[in-house]
């Protein structure tokens, strides 16, 4: 089943994140000309009324709920946790606090290795991955982490 249709998207240049965090570190640590997180959101026709796909396009993320091909495995980008009063504004912050609380890095921020780990993830990968993530949370639920786990 094909979910999102290509021909409204967007990217999200994500330079900031929780000040204190290793991930904002990390974000230091990569030359000037690529000091951010690259988000990736395509639109429904059914927007508002359905949710965004969002996902990681660069650089390569491990943790914070980032799963194979850059998809984020969040309630919120689901039908089930989507609602039609949330602006892109709000998501995207609720994003990066996940990213954050979910501890999140960057897979390298060696200068030697950060351009092959800049490369972007596939559209087609996190979009199955996304799938399947949803599939199986529609199935049995979403688990709400720990209150000290945020």
């Amino acid at each position: 089943k094909q979910w999102y249709q290509r021909r409204v998207r967007g990217d999200v240049f994500l330079k900031k994140v929780d000040s204190d965090s290793p991930l904002m570190k990390d974000i230091e640590k990569l030359p000037a000309d690529v000091q951010f997180i690259q988000l990736g959101i395509q639109f429904p026709d059914s927007f508002p009324f359905s949710p965004p796909f969002v996902r990681v396009i660069r650089p390569w993320v491990r943790g914070g709920y980032v799963m194979s091909g850059g998809a984020l495995c969040m309630e919120v980008l689901t039908t089930q946790g989507w609602s039609s009063a949330y602006s892109i504004e709000s998501l995207i912050l609720q994003i990066s606090a996940t990213l954050v609380k979910g501890k999140a890095r960057l897979l390298t921020t060696t200068n030697s290795k950060v351009r092959s780990h800049f490369q972007p993830y596939t559209y087609e990968l996190a979009l199955q991955t996304f799938q399947a993530i949803s599939d199986n949370h529609e199935k049995n639920g979403w688990l709400t982490p720990p209150q000290g786990d945020g």
